[in-house]
């Protein structure tokens, strides 16, 4: 499969191929801290890699890589004794910290320096009710170099509704789908929100951001109904970040609704996509069970996208970018590109979005 861009636009997005498939050193949402009870294990396979999770007794989050070093066995299908993770097959137990704290079948007098036996471990960080994990590319790495993406919330603010759904695709398809400013009229055409025949012209300004662009701040197109629930005259800014992150921040005076998409890839052809709002407008919670099939309704609508582009894409067609409307998929690729470029040649990222308008009908 290949992505090329207009003549004009002179670039291959193709050449994103020769990025490897998951970008490693980076951040990337786990899942939200609910699913992780305390004392508990959760398998997940991120980037294609088998990983256990847990919350000890004391509240803390680890991860560590699920598999024993011992005889192989997933320890995930063990248990947490003692704030340590017990292996289901012979009880070895390691600690958050993915050291080897106990080998039950050692006799008096038998030593092993278990100081030099371990599984790897991963950076995670929980906030505002979100987990995050480190994805290195070093599996030594003990500690992230940095701290995961900064939310515009407050501390205490925690997630007022989750709609999460597997998407059959590559990441990079569950990302320019969903980052796509031209499909909405067609892919989420509910007489109630948008249709085909409310196509008009739009013109943004876009502006680089840390490691992606944004869509600087803006009112929010009349014909976009649910908008009009927060009331007063609503601005919108949208942020698209590596690996796979989308905020909106929209604010009408004192009310404020905070929507983060993030694209997790699973597999190769696996990404999960988890869509989280927060806001801080008392009676909204009121519509949750009115706004929680809506959510579960728009992107079961992406998802059925690219279930579709699926089967085209069986048979290997060239695929094409044009420009304006296709200008963030675009600079995804490239960013991602330089991601990695700068990654494999120890430099800084250098973020080769410009500050632009861009133009489309949708």
């Amino acid at each position: 499969m290949e992505l090329t861009a207009t003549a004009t636009e002179g670039v291959t997005a193709a050449a994103a191929s020769a990025a490897p498939p998951f970008l490693r050193d980076l951040w990337y949402f786990a899942m939200p801290a609910r699913d992780l009870k305390r004392g508990r294990l959760l398998h997940k396979t991120l980037l294609g890699e088998p990983i256990v999770f847990g919350r000890t007794e004391g509240g803390e989050v680890f991860a560590l890589r699920d598999l024993c070093p011992h005889r192989g066995v997933p320890l995930s299908a063990g248990r947490i004794v003692a704030g340590t993770v017990e292996c289901p097959y012979h009880g070895w137990r390691f600690g958050p910290d993915g050291g080897c704290k106990l080998i039950p079948s050692l006799a008096e007098g038998q030593t092993i320096d278990q100081s030099r036996i371990g599984v790897r471990r991963y950076p995670t960080v929980e906030a505002n009710g979100l987990v995050w994990i480190f994805m290195a590319a070093d599996p030594s790495l003990a500690e992230a170099p940095e701290p995961p993406p900064v939310l515009a919330l407050a501390p205490q603010q925690m997630p007022r509704l989750v709609e999460r759904q597997l998407f059959p695709c590559p990441m990079d398809h569950a990302v320019v789908g969903l980052m796509d400013p031209a499909h909405g009229p067609f892919v989420h055409n509910i007489w109630w929100w948008r249709t085909p025949d409310s196509i008009h012209e739009k013109a943004k300004n876009y502006g680089p951001s840390r490691r992606g662009f944004t869509m600087l701040p803006h009112a929010p197109s009349k014909n976009a109904g649910l908008y009009k629930l927060i009331g007063g005259r609503p601005i919108t800014e949208i942020v698209f970040e590596l690996p796979g992150l989308r905020y909106e921040i929209i604010t009408a005076g004192r009310k404020k609704v905070f929507g983060f998409t993030a694209c997790t890839p699973l597999t190769a052809d696996t990404t999960e996509v988890t869509q989280i709002f927060f806001w801080n407008i008392g009676w909204a919670g009121l519509l949750r069970p009115l706004l929680q099939p809506i959510a579960r309704i728009f992107l079961g609508q992406d998802r059925r996208m690219v279930t579709l582009q699926r089967e085209g894409l069986k048979h290997d067609p060239r695929l094409m970018l044009i420009r304006d409307a296709d200008m963030p998929a675009m600079w995804y690729f490239r960013l991602k590109k330089e991601w990695a470029a700068a990654r494999a040649e120890d430099r800084p990222f250098v973020n080769p979005v410009k500050e632009t308008t861009l133009r489309w009908r949708s």
